[in-house]
């Protein structure tokens, strides 16, 4: 008989042979920076979770630096919204002003500039749109030009989310353009049309007015086609690539991690956060234990980068057990 229950003893023997280990480093905290000035407005639906303007932001970053993370995932909440956006790839916009005002206090932060266009549309969708349907072809340029914009203001990173085809290639071809080739792009490749996000777009006031984005994200049941789209995105001259939401498709991450060696993310989203924190403002779980629970579901199915509101309390509790 094996006797598996030897190297479960203690937890001095747990830890020694601990196959997953989650760092610090791993973590990736989203942000949401409103136009305007002195606001810290709590998102009822994700607590603990405020909208910021570039004025109130050191409380956020300060805590950012001191736990040690990696960095931040940036969106922007602009005052004017439009057909085709503006905002986004206006370089004196909200999102364009907090980066500049990240890197000039912390240069060597992590700075994710998240790409889409529905935080800054008035119709709430990721492109442009004609009687009715989100034209993809005509939103590439667009999606290009906030991508330049962006990273002017001094992103590290930049990453598109609105599932258009097409729009690694046209963003990794207009930042080598403007003397970007450097930036490196993360796609969210493996994008779900998910009931998940539902808090984000409160956080994000970005819920679409009318109908829904399954004609660009990903049909949940699809496994296979995740596995083409960030086949593509990779041939395209994606860096690295995402698998969102996280918990609920930790197959699709698997897979990706088994057949791709750049490094992935995934995004443990707004809904997965919320129902976690909701169950423990009753007093049904226990906070600390599942999240650090579900972090390592993700680490251990391939994630080598996780984008996570829990990431400040993660950071905490990981420093506590060393």
């Amino acid at each position: 008989m094996n006797r598996f229950r030897r190297l479960r003893a203690s937890g001095a023997l747990r830890r020694m042979v601990q196959e997953t280990h989650i760092n610090k480093s791993d973590l990736i905290y989203p942000i949401f920076v409103a136009e305007g000035k002195n606001i810290k407005k709590p998102v009822d639906s994700m607590p603990g979770v405020y909208q910021y303007s570039v004025d109130t932001l050191d409380e956020v970053l300060d805590a950012t630096a001191e736990s040690g993370i990696s960095g931040l995932l940036i969106f922007g909440i602009p005052a004017h919204k439009d057909e085709l956006a503006s905002s986004a790839y206006d370089d004196s916009g909200v999102t364009q002003q907090a980066i500049r005002y990240i890197k000039g206090k912390y240069p060597d932060m992590i700075v994710i500039a998240d790409v889409c266009l529905c935080e800054y549309t008035s119709h709430g969708h990721c492109g442009v749109i004609c009687d009715g349907k989100i034209l993809n072809d005509e939103t590439l340029p667009l999606l290009s030009k906030m991508s330049v914009s962006l990273a002017k203001a001094g992103a590290d990173i930049i990453a598109p989310s609105d599932m258009m085809d097409g729009r690694v290639a046209a963003i990794r071809k207009a930042l080598d353009e403007n003397g970007f080739s450097g930036t490196p792009i993360l796609s969210y490749s493996a994008k779900f049309a998910s009931g998940y996000y539902s808090p984000f777009r409160d956080a994000a006031e970005s819920s679409p007015a009318f109908g829904d984005r399954k004609t660009y994200q990903m049909d949940c049941a699809n496994g296979r086609e995740a596995l083409r789209e960030i086949a593509d995105d990779i041939e395209e001259g994606a860096d690295m690539v995402m698998v969102k939401p996280a918990l609920a498709y930790l197959d699709v991450l698997k897979a990706a991690r088994e057949r791709f060696d750049l490094p992935i993310a995934a995004y443990n989203v707004s809904g997965e956060y919320s129902m976690v924190k909701a169950a423990a403002q009753n007093g049904w779980i226990d906070e600390k234990r599942i999240v650090m629970e579900n972090l390592t579901a993700i680490k251990r199915a391939g994630a080598d980068i996780i984008i996570t509101y829990h990431a400040l309390d993660a950071a905490k509790w990981l420093e506590e057990e060393k």
